[in-house]
């Protein structure tokens, strides 16, 4: 990998280190997770001013705000005379959470009569809103459309997620957690290199039914899988990402295919790689073996257990031989250094790029957060030491900008 991709990563890496966040809190319930917002985008290297409604001041304190962000918090036009010009001048990136439907109806429609519309209105970079409100609100036809409006001018949503409700009812509305929205925060900020890139990404195991009860599978988190698709989004990437049984969040903001089988996943990736799909990413552990044949009731325990099993057909070879092909990043996951094993695999399967990694070494294993990974593709051999997963997937992804060009 060369100095300069590296140093590009190093940089997105700590993308909040030493930005500025003008965060502002509305009158919401879920202003009590803004005080955990605030540390955690300080912990990102980011310095937070906060800026307050009235109303939000009847759910947690400025003091609170204060001690969170270590920096003064603003809750008036008149606290400075012209704090709603030099807070946004100043401002990286400007995060709304809690977004109530009132500032988001003020904000779609210019008006400023406080301190947080008035910066709002005089700001001119990133924003990202965090929506909260009961579930009525939210599907209101009248809030809709602001929402829509206020989106169309380039403003980036995170949530709300769907759940209980303070009210004590049930359905959407409920803000996003501080990580989720940290991270939305991470990628508004992001370089968007990958745009225009249609990528299909697979993760996860696959499950193979001996009966209507028990399956094989295999150690499979899904995590490099995610890590992969989070990063793909973040560049500017259209996703889809077609995931097997995994306990993961699925991310926001790709398309989502959740499947069991090998057979299911064959039938999603044929069906989501038609047209203009451009990268196919294979990181999920396909089964390489099925049951012959699946019993409809459950088998019973009487004696030992024969069972036949067939070779599953291989997804990346079914897709090259369907038209079209698109870049294909492959994933060879051994036990020992078999990296000849691998590079066998690229050739043979005609991929354009493998990643290789044993899964004996510590840190490059299964369901753990880390890795440690060889790329090989036509040109070469990029070794990477362990690292977190997001970063691998920022390698690879690096690599593949850098074989483009």
């Amino acid at each position: 990998m060369t100095s300069s991709s590296l140093r590009k990563r190093k940089k997105r890496l700590r993308i909040l280190k030493n930005k500025r966040v003008l965060l502002g809190i509305t009158g919401g319930i879920a202003a009590y997770k803004s005080i955990d917002l605030a540390r955690r985008l300080g912990d990102e290297g980011a310095s937070v001013v906060v800026a307050m409604t009235e109303a939000a001041k009847q759910f947690v304190t400025p003091l609170s705000l204060e001690v969170a962000s270590q920096n003064k918090v603003y809750t008036s036009l008149f606290d400075e005379p012209m704090a709603h010009i030099s807070l946004p001048s100043s401002a990286d990136v400007m995060v709304i959470a809690p977004a109530t439907a009132d500032i988001i109806a003020k904000f779609a429609h210019g008006i400023a009569d406080d301190l947080l519309s008035t910066c709002f209105l005089s700001y001119s970079g990133k924003v990202v809103i965090a929506p909260s409100m009961n579930w009525r609100m939210y599907e209101n036809r009248i809030f809709g459309e602001n929402l829509r409006k206020l989106l169309s001018t380039g403003v980036v949503q995170v949530g709300p997620e769907r759940g209980d409700l303070a009210c004590g009812e049930e359905g959407i509305g409920r803000m996003a957690e501080p990580a989720e929205i940290v991270e939305t925060v991470m990628s508004a900020l992001t370089e968007k290199d990958l745009a225009g890139e249609k990528m299909v990404i697979t993760a996860g195991p696959t499950r193979e039914y001996l009966d209507p009860v028990r399956f094989i599978s295999n150690r499979s988190s899904g995590k490099m899988g995610y890590a992969l698709a989070r990063a793909a989004r973040d560049r500017g990437a259209s996703v889809i990402l077609i995931s097997g049984p995994s306990y993961l969040k699925k991310p926001q903001g790709v398309g989502f295919v959740g499947v069991e089988t090998s057979a299911q996943m064959m039938k999603s990736v044929k069906q989501s790689v038609q047209g203009d799909t451009t990268v196919l990413v294979m990181a999920a552990a396909v089964a390489d073996f099925s049951p012959a044949v699946t019993s409809r009731t459950k088998i019973e325990k009487t004696g030992d257990l024969n069972i036949p099993f067939r070779q599953t057909e291989d997804i990346i070879s079914s897709v090259l031989g369907a038209g079209k092909r698109p870049y294909i990043i492959g994933f060879a996951a051994e036990t020992g250094n078999n990296i000849a094993r691998a590079q066998k695999k690229m050739k043979v399967k005609n991929m354009d790029m493998v990643v290789f990694n044993d899964v004996t070494e510590a840190g490059a294993g299964f369901d753990v957060d880390t890795n440690k990974v060889v790329i090989i593709d036509r040109k070469g051999k990029t070794r990477l030491e362990v690292m977190s997963k997001d970063s691998v997937a920022d390698a690879i992804f690096d690599r593949f900008i850098e074989i483009k060009a």
